[in-house]
């Protein structure tokens, strides 16, 4: 059976044009910086390998040896280094900034293949065929036929034939697979376009199915694997990245790539070649400058710590001088405070004596000069009310006339509408007459039709009286018995109900016993919550998010911890200071920056907090042993390590074993240790420590360090151990626990015997229902014959009391009196209103003239009330006036008299303090005192006769002139210097000169590394300076291209750099909208359909394509779920794409052709003609005879219709 495939050969000239590059402009210095965080940063991972294994690392790591203060630099500062097209670090002046080139892959050759191209394929049993040949063009390759024709066979042959591996193409993982089934044996063969000026490549796979291995040749010769994998990097064939080689199988992928990898992929297939390089120069780059950040954060905050130990040291040395002349100024200043006080009370006082006698002169002479305007102003006010009073008696005259005006017209109304009613009765009195007779026959005929109902005989089933009573008193009975019966069973089974409610209720009280016992942790937080309230949200809040941390984070030791022994609680606890207590300790560095970056910088609990945490990196080589072994400890009466007596998890150790509780021994008997024979065992030096540790011998805390020169002699200092405040949690106390199992046991068997009593009086219960069901039933009955009978009587009864009512309604009727009686009673009372509105019309006239008089009277009184007001206000402001002058100097004099009386006797107070201040001070304060007060004296009268000669001011050098206030503020300031002072201890000066030197040790390592830091940060600059810009470039001009093709199809695209402070966290978003309802969204392998999935993934490879340098790219059925719209704009945007001049080669695998779509001359059509079988002539099956057949038959129509 002969499989064959023909493939239509198409001859074109090929024209090569030389690209022109286009140059930007250099971009401003320092328009793009990198942005490093010093603090907080998670550690960057990794880019996963190429699966292919053929892409190049770049190797551009910053040269860390280069001096940079070696070089030359400008007066602003030295030259930065750049960074060359390997990523590498360069000096500046070598390295241009990036400038955008379009870019090109290798030359094309003269027959228009770009080298590393196909030229040629041949494939020997290879999947689905036993011998195929075929050439590509140079460019556009349409490979078409219907399905199961090994159409992807060729995608597979390229990619095995280039010696990618196989799980790049998503189908079978083993080469031997790929050789045709029912043959031993086959060979994949490509031939590559080789550079300009050199032979083609021609190479070989060989393929065997029974081995799992294959073989190459290049031009006959035998080669590796690893040759060949040299010879596509050289070519740049990029066959395993999915922007340049997308198989049918792995169209999907594309889509589920991360935009991270999408990234990678599309740097290594398009735009600037260095790319890559340049990326994985800023990606070690920034985590080697992380490492040296968090190295330097650590050197300095030791180097902080020294520091302030210094700083503290150096002030021991000058603390006792100091001491003696702070006590001797405090004495002096006690002295020299009452002193001034009296100084200055005494000026205050002075001062005052004068101003109350000047201020009661002024009071007595503006009391006197208003005296005669007070008088008018009193007359005037009496004239003023008595205007008024007349005034408001004739207003009150006229309302009441009002009023009785408003009443009158009132009546007048009602009797007009009483009129109006009278009138409309006489009008219907006819009406009326006919309406009553008609209604008295209605009601007779009523009356008979309700005694003719009640003369009815009996109904006969009707029950009796007596029968109903008889039921009722027989089921009285029965109800009595029920109710005898249940009243007993309910006794019995609520008092076993009582019985095991007490139980159960001891049960409770139990268990809530013993879960408070339990429940330390709840105690703990209530406490931690009063102590420090971010401490204790942060606690809650490390609950709720445990799943942002790598490791277990450990909610301080005041929560994990506890005293095994509470006798040592107080020994334990002051081996901690208050923040240790409360520190978070995390177990790796990933989750010290978190919970730092959540709670100490971000406001992660909602608020501002500060809470402390702690992590050190686990180093055996620092950890010092014991001082002392068990066997010494025994033998100076030690009980053992404060370690020892802790409850915490294990992870907590390396923080406990850094605070030194492995090596603080503890005795609970203080007087059995013997102090100085203890400090000599603690204080011997080991190979890693030079000796000292602290112990703790019943109240007192012991800090033993041995001086590291001279004789190296023992110090002690020592503190008392106070009361512990965090570590005394009531624990459970086992007997407690034992006691309360105990009750638990015995009330929940109690509990059970209960259950059992009530199952017989249950039963009981349940017969008894049903006896009640069948009473129930009974009195149903009965209550049912009541009814009826009830209701009998009850319309009985209706009907008589619905007869007497009629019958009164007749009567009512009949006895009413004729319309003419009527109509003369309504006549009379009609004429009687009119005589009564006429009375009213008079009076209401006499008393709208009397109204007219008295307002008239009432205007002339208002206006003589408004003039004596008016003189009355005018003379009172002008008193007021008066008086306010008069009241502001009583006023101050009253104030004035106050104060002096109140300094007078502080001023007698304050000599007296003075006096007894300077007659209790020593001699030498005293004598002291003496001089300062005589200097003070002498300025004193020297300014005085300067002032009244109007002379120079006397020098005041060597007077103290300080205030009381200042003087209070020197005494202050000294007493808390005196509180602060302490005495010095042995050894201080030389820790503090170890320690300074140290510190300079320390700094220069600091500087140093901040030096190499600052070289990685331009490196990174000059790295980014040339990557940022390219891949800008390449994505904006992917991202135009893409975009106008969305827009063809009247749908949305774009294309995205997102940036990250992590260079390896950079991405590339690809975002889509098919509907006008839609926003942009991330394409992704689940959100969009996989037609729209194909169609975006399309869309982008082909906008890359202008930019790819690959020398051939692939898609396979792309076209799958496209509608035919879209699918016919791909193929057109194809066409048009890769059949420039400038294009590379590109392989477009398709199952289906739409009609009258677009070609161009550049492009290759090749059919695959591969089936069970084909007929031998060598003419059919030629894809050029059938298209010469077809030109000759459509030309011979044309001319018969003519």
């Amino acid at each position: 059976m002969s499989r064959r495939s023909t493939t239509a050969q198409a001859s074109e000239n090929v024209r090569v044009k030389e690209e022109k590059v286009k140059v930007k402009e250099e971009k401003a210095k320092g328009k793009r910086r990198a942005d490093v965080e010093e603090e907080d940063e998670e550690e960057p991972t990794q880019e996963p390998a190429d699966e292919a294994g053929n892409d190049e690392d770049a190797a551009g790591e910053p040269d860390g040896s280069q001096q940079d203060e070696d070089d030359a630099g400008s007066p602003r500062g030295n030259k930065r280094a750049r960074v060359n097209g390997d990523g590498d670090s360069v000096p500046s002046g070598s390295q241009p900034q990036y400038q955008h080139v379009r870019v090109k892959t290798q030359p094309r050759g003269d027959d228009g293949y770009i080298p590393g191209s196909i030229v040629r394929i041949q494939l020997l049993n290879f999947v689905t065929y036993d011998y195929v040949q075929f050439c590509p063009g140079p460019y556009l390759n349409m490979i078409i036929g219907p399905n199961g024709t090994g159409k992807s066979s060729i995608a597979c042959a390229i990619a095995l034939g280039l010696n990618f591996p196989p799980a790049i193409l998503g189908r079978a993982n083993e080469i031997h697979s790929y050789v045709k089934n029912g043959t031993n044996s086959g060979y994949i063969e490509i031939e590559l376009k080789g550079p300009k000026g050199k032979r083609n490549l021609v190479i070989r796979r060989s393929l065997n199915s029974m081995s799992k291995s294959s073989s190459f040749t290049i031009n006959g010769q035998p080669a590796s694997g690893n040759e060949i994998k040299l010879r596509m990097a050289e070519l740049n064939v990029q066959v395993g990245n999915l922007c340049s080689f997308l198989p049918q199988d792995r169209v999907s992928e594309f889509a589920a790539m991360s935009p991270q990898q999408l990234l990678r992929e599309t740097q290594l297939a398009a735009g600037d070649e260095n790319l890559t390089k340049w990326h994985d120069t800023l990606i070690s780059a920034g985590q080697e400058r992380k490492a040296i950040q968090l190295a330097i954060n650590n050197e300095e905050d030791s180097l902080r710590q020294m520091k302030e130990r210094n700083e503290g040291i150096e002030r021991d040395v000058q603390r006792y001088m100091e001491r003696q002349r702070i006590q001797h100024l405090i004495a002096l200043l006690e002295v020299l405070i009452p002193v001034a006080e009296y100084r200055e009370i005494r000026k205050d006082y002075i001062d005052y004596k004068a101003l109350r006698g000047v201020l009661r002169q002024k009071v007595t002479k503006l009391k006197s000069k208003n005296a005669p305007a007070h008088e008018l102003l009193k007359r005037l006010e009496q004239a003023v009310k008595d205007v008024d009073a007349k005034r408001e008696s004739l207003k009150k005259s006229t309302q009441a006339k009002f009023k009785k005006l408003g009443a009158k017209s009132k009546s007048s109304d009602d009797l007009e509408a009483e009129c109006s009613d009278i009138v409309d009765k006489l009008a219907s009195l006819k009406r009326e007459e006919k309406n009553r007779l008609r209604d008295i026959k209605a009601l007779d005929d009523e009356i008979s039709r309700i005694q003719t109902e009640l003369a009815k005989p009996r109904p006969a089933d009707l029950p009796t009286e007596d029968e109903i009573r008889s039921g009722v008193e027989q089921l009285k009975k029965e109800r009595a018995t029920l109710f005898t019966r249940r009243s007993e069973l309910n006794y019995r089974m609520e008092q076993v109900i009582n019985k095991r409610a007490s139980f159960t209720s001891a049960l409770a009280v139990a268990q809530q016993d013993l879960t408070k016992q339990q429940d330390d942790d709840a105690i703990k937080l209530s406490m931690m919550q009063r102590w420090d309230k971010d401490t204790h949200d942060a606690i809650l809040w490390v609950r709720e998010n445990r799943h942002l941390f790598r490791m277990e984070v450990f909610e301080t030791p005041f929560m994990r911890m506890s005293v095994k022994d509470k006798r040592f609680t107080n020994a334990v606890e002051a081996c901690f200071a208050g923040t240790q207590m409360k520190s978070f300790i995390t177990q790796c560095q990933e989750d010290c920056d978190t919970i730092n970056h959540h709670i100490n910088d971000t406001h992660g609990l909602g608020r501002k907090a500060r809470i402390t945490t702690w992590f050190r990196a686990y180093n055996e080589n620092l950890i010092v042993p014991p001082p002392m072994s068990p066997e010494e400890m025994h033998q100076l009466r030690f009980d053992g390590y404060a370690i020892d007596y802790l409850d915490f998890p294990e992870g907590m150790r390396w923080f406990l074993t850094n605070l030194n509780l492995h090596r603080t021994a503890i005795a609970l008997n203080g007087s059995a240790i013997d102090v100085n024979l203890a400090m000599q065992y603690v204080a011997r030096p080991t190979h890693n420590h030079s000796g000292g540790a602290s112990f703790i011998n019943g109240s007192t805390m012991n800090i033993v360090s041995r001086s590291r020169y001279g004789k190296k002699a023992i110090g002690n200092m020592t503190r008392d151990v106070p009361p512990a405040r965090n570590l005394n949690t009531p624990m459970t106390d086992p007997e407690v626990k034992r006691k309360i199992d105990e009750r638990i046991r015995e009330a929940q068997q109690g509990a059970d015997l209960c259950e059992e009593e009530k199952a017989p009086i249950k039963s009981e219960l349940d017969e008894l229902d049903r006896e009640q069901n069948e009473y129930q039933t009974k009195y149903d009955e009965v209550n049912r014959k009541k009814d009826i009978l009830r209701k009998e009587v009850a319309r009985i009864t209706s009907m008589k009391s619905k007869l007497d009512q009629k019958i009164r309604s007749v009567k009512t009727l009949r006895a009413k009196p004729s319309a003419e009686k009527q109509r003369i009673h309504l006549t009379e009372t009609l004429k009687a209103n009119i005589q009564k509105r006429m009375q009213f019309a008079k009076d209401y006239t006499d008393l709208v003239h009397a109204i007219i008089s008295e307002q008239q009277e009432c205007t002339r009184v208002g206006l003589k009330y408004l003039q004596s007001s008016a003189n009355k206000n005018a003379l009172k402001d002008l008193c007021e006036r008066k008086d306010e002058k008069y009241n502001n100097a009583l006023l101050a004099f009253t104030e004035a008299s106050n104060k002096f009386e109140e300094i007078k006797n502080e001023t007698k107070l304050i000599l007296e303090r003075s006096r007894d201040a300077l007659n209790n001070a020593d001699p030498d304060i005293a004598a002291e005192y003496q001089q300062i007060e005589n200097i003070r004296v002498e300025y004193d009268q020297a300014l005085k006769i300067a002032n009244e000669t109007g002379g120079p001011q006397p020098d005041a050098t060597g007077v103290d002139l300080r205030s009381v206030d200042e003087l209070q503020a020197e005494l202050d300031t000294q007493r808390a210097n005196l509180e602060m002072n302490l005495n010095t201890n042995p050894g201080v000066v030389e820790q503090y000169e170890k320690r300074k030197r140290d510190i300079e040790q320390l700094e220069k390592t600091i500087e140093g590394r901040k030096k190499k830091e600052e070289k990685i940060a331009r490196d990174i600059k000059n790295a980014r300076d040339n990557w940022q810009p390219a891949l800008q470039d390449l994505v904006n001009s992917i991202g135009k291209k893409f975009s106008a093709a969305f827009d063809r199809i009247g749908c949305a695209g774009e294309i995205r750099i997102s940036e990250h402070e992590d260079y390896d966290k950079w991405a590339i978003d690809i975002l889509v909208k098919f509907r006008n309802s839609e926003k942009l969204q991330l394409l992704t392998a689940h959100r969009q359909s996989g037609g729209e999935r194909s169609l975006t993934t399309i869309l982008y490879l082909m906008s890359l394509t202008e930019e790819a340098r690959a020398p051939f790219s692939l898609v396979d059925e792309i076209n799958q779920g496209m509608d035919q719209r879209a699918e016919r704009m791909v193929h057109n945007s194809m066409v048009n794409v890769t059949c420039k001049d400038d294009s590379a080669q590109y392989f477009l695998i398709t199952p289906k052709l739409l009609p009258d779509l677009d070609y161009d001359k550049k492009m290759k059509i090749l059919c695959v003609n591969n089936g069970e079988w084909l007929p031998e002539e060598r003419d059919i099956g030629n894809m050029n005879a059938m298209i010469d057949m077809y030109l000759a038959t459509k030309r011979g129509n044309a001319a018969s219709a003519l």
